[in-house]
């Protein structure tokens, strides 16, 4: 080494160095790479994709490589500084100490740090260029690779330790989905919502979505001539359920757009009305809505009356109601309503006692519970364990519902106050 002239010497330390904080990038880059991305670009065609995808298949192989080549590279850089530094300041034991941490402090700053802060902060457009030379090396070092990585294996399993396991790269279900939640900056708010919605179609039943039989619209075949005739004027649903006497004996469905011809006629009759009636179709409470998606489709239906296992009227759910539960709200609005509830300027609002838990919490983005009861009323009275004899408010999370309206054995509405977050300094109000 001394034979060298310095200015060789010099330039064959910036060599190493570059060395060095090579093998560091690359093995940081290569080992912070999103696999998932990498296979998508390798279908895409990428060549570098391709190479950077094998080398991380032969992980061992890869680290071998970049393992044996750094150490290689940082014991040179240590014979070179300790060889200027005695050529500099003559051979004690305070030059090669010295000597050594000089080493230590450029490998640390220059070749580890600095490199590897690089490499996991650009992952990908480190990793594809360096594929390249790391493929060379890899084939050039084999024999030492292979050697180093049996010597390995054979101590571990001499420990008892298994190598091999877990290198699977599949995601869970939670961890699929903290990805989709995650990738704000790659999927735009609305679809990364549709996608987190799709999540939760296997935890959901049709008794989430349904509409409650409180608030079923449905023609009483009992009724008079002239309460029929207001119902298929006023009517902005495409069918009814038709009933005899009461709401849990459904005779059929009416499809409205065929029963219009009979507003023409001078009078019909209950007759007349059961002519036009198709099938009713009833699934049972508590089927997941997934697989009431699934029955639809089947069974070519877009309505279906939910019924409890003693064959009681629960409400009833569309195929609307389910899509709207991942894609969002897509129906026209009721003539004569506003849409359904929000905010007022005071972060008030009027809402019904049967409103659904969940369609609030899409509608006014709030938290009510779900995991039991369905409707509002139903969170009250389990929360209270009695029924209010007088104006209430209970407060959940960041709302507090006031109690407006009891009828009978239900509260029929209440109005819901949105509780702001409180700044510095700030209090409840009285």
């Amino acid at each position: 080494m001394e034979a060298l002239p310095l200015w060789a010497q010099i330039l064959i330390l910036v060599a190493l160095l570059i060395g060095s904080g090579f093998f560091s990038i690359s093995e940081i880059s290569m080992m912070a790479m999103n696999r998932y991305r990498l296979s998508h670009m390798v279908k895409e065609g990428r060549r570098s994709a391709r190479r950077a995808s094998a080398l991380l298949d032969d992980t061992e192989g890869l680290l071998g490589t970049i393992l044996i080549g750094n150490n290689i590279v940082n014991a040179a850089l240590t014979a070179i500084v300790t060889s200027l530094a005695i050529r500099a300041f003559g051979n004690n034991d305070t030059v090669v100490l010295t000597a050594t941490v000089v080493v230590a402090v450029l490998i640390i700053l220059f070749c580890e740090i600095g490199p590897k802060v690089v490499g996991a902060t650009y992952p990908e457009k480190v990793a594809l260029p360096v594929s390249l030379p790391l493929t060379g090396l890899r084939r050039v070092m084999y024999p030492f690779v292979w050697l180093a990585n049996h010597v390995v294996l054979a101590v571990l399993r001499m420990l008892g330790l298994s190598v091999g396991e877990g290198k699977g790269t599949a995601l869970s279900r939670e961890e699929f989905r903290s990805v989709v939640a995650e990738s704000s900056t790659l999927v735009p708010s609305k679809h990364r919502s549709i996608l987190l919605n799709l999540f939760d179609l296997e935890n959901i039943t049709v008794d989430d979505v349904m509409v409650p039989r409180q608030r079923i619209e449905a023609i009483d075949l009992d009724a008079d001539e002239e309460t029929w005739r207001e119902q298929l004027r006023t009517c902005y649903h495409n069918k009814l359920p038709v009933f005899e006497r009461q709401i849990n004996r459904i005779v059929g469905i009416l499809h409205v757009r065929q029963a219009l011809t009979l507003l023409h006629r001078d009078s019909f009759t209950a007759d007349d009305v059961r002519e036009h009636l198709s099938q009713p179709y009833f699934v049972p409470s508590g089927t997941p809505v997934f697989t009431q998606l699934q029955f639809f489709q089947e069974h070519k239906q877009r309505f279906a009356l939910v019924v409890d296992e003693y064959g009681e009227l629960q409400g009833l759910v569309t195929l609307a109601d389910i899509i709207e539960e991942f894609v969002g709200e897509i129906t026209t609005t009721v003539p004569g309503r506003d849409g359904g509830p929000y905010w007022d300027d005071q972060g008030r609002t009027r809402v019904e006692g049967s409103g659904s838990l969940r369609e609030l919490n899409r509608r006014l983005g709030v938290s009510f519970p779900l995991g039991g009861p369905k409707t509002l009323n139903g969170l009250l009275l389990e929360t209270l364990e009695q029924m209010p004899d007088a104006p209430v408010s209970v407060r959940f999370g960041d709302v507090v519902v006031e109690v407006m309206q009891v009828e009978g054995r239900a509260i029929r509405s209440v109005t819901l106050h949105r509780v702001l977050s409180r700044g510095p300094g700030q209090s409840d109000p009285p």
